[in-house]
């Protein structure tokens, strides 16, 4: 955020501080006291906090913060694949990826800057990542958090290759949740879904509102720009918004699964919902000199 904005964003403030890797991070606060914390490691969101300092993300107790690894939890970022849809390692390489900080990025809309603490990052591919990938990218990343404690993420990947590439993405969100069996999803409802627990079969959704009660690791196609989670325990709902991103991956890994994920709690299956805005089942094609941008946004407000 460079100074001559700082005018119009009062109170909003950015600051810059190591982890204990050595590795920046940037934390953003709001006027009101809302807080994010976004890692230069995989440019991973791993805080977002009310202003009451109260954590809306997931991040595991026996989550491994060791570079390259991506931590368990937060928001990481999945490129140019999601999961194991394709010969890359599960995911992509970019959450694994130390960004830089972009002191110059392209304009974006004003409405992106004002009133908001953000930082803008980078991520291009190095000749180690040519090789397992060859196409030449620009991963821009703003990660702005409003007033109001709304926080944005918005990806602008560029080809500045010579030939046209393709792929995939998510924002792999993990909410914090009081109590999986005491949440549901809003938002989904009557949408065609790939089920990756029956080899990505396709289904269709059924009910009013989508429950938990067994493992579940779905991506919901062609869907609205908007769902909801509700929380009845805590007594909150988060909204959860997209742009250009057509689907929603919904993962819980509940009982068995926990228990072979290595940087996961046996019991954390509880805590938490990842809902992923993402680019599956479609991926996205950019010619030459071609720009996409996706977006999220999150918000959170309390429920009766």
């Amino acid at each position: 955020m460079d100074p001559s904005e700082a005018e119009s964003n009062q109170g909003a403030a950015v600051e810059v501080i190591k982890d204990k890797n050595g590795i920046d991070q940037v934390v953003l606060r709001s006027p009101r006291g809302a807080s994010a914390r976004v890692s230069l490691q995989g440019g991973q969101i791993l805080s977002w906090k009310t202003d009451q300092d109260e954590e809306l993300l997931f991040t595991s107790s026996k989550a491994i913060f060791k570079p390259p690894k991506a931590v368990r939890g937060g928001i990481p970022i999945c490129f140019p694949q999601f999961g194991t849809r394709g010969l890359l390692e599960q995911h992509g390489f970019a959450r694994n990826k130390i960004w830089f900080i972009d002191e110059n990025p392209p304009p974006l809309h004003p409405n992106d800057s004002n009133g908001k603490a953000y930082t803008d990052l980078q991520l291009k591919p190095s000749e180690e990542d040519l090789k397992i990938w060859p196409h030449s990218f620009e991963f821009r990343l703003r990660v702005s958090l409003a007033e109001d404690g709304y926080l944005t993420m918005i990806s602008r990947i560029r080809n500045i290759n010579c030939k046209p590439f393709s792929f995939s993405f998510a924002y792999r969100t993990y909410l914090s949740i009081s109590d999986i069996s005491e949440v549901r999803v809003e938002g989904l409802e009557t949408l065609d879904y790939l089920d990756n627990l029956c080899d990505k079969e396709r289904f269709t959704e059924q009910g009013d509102a989508l429950t938990f009660e067994s493992e579940v690791d779905r991506v919901y196609l062609s869907s609205s720009d908007v769902i909801a989670v509700f929380d009845h325990e805590k007594k909150r709902t988060f909204t959860i918004q997209k742009e250009g991103l057509p689907d929603f991956g919904v993962w819980n890994p509940w009982e068995k699964k926990s228990k072979s994920i290595a940087d996961f709690g046996d019991e954390e299956y509880k805590k938490m919902l990842c809902i992923d805005g993402a680019a599956v089942e479609k991926p996205i094609t950019l010619k030459p000199g071609e720009e996409w941008t996706g977006r999220l946004v999150l918000s959170v407000v309390p429920s009766s």
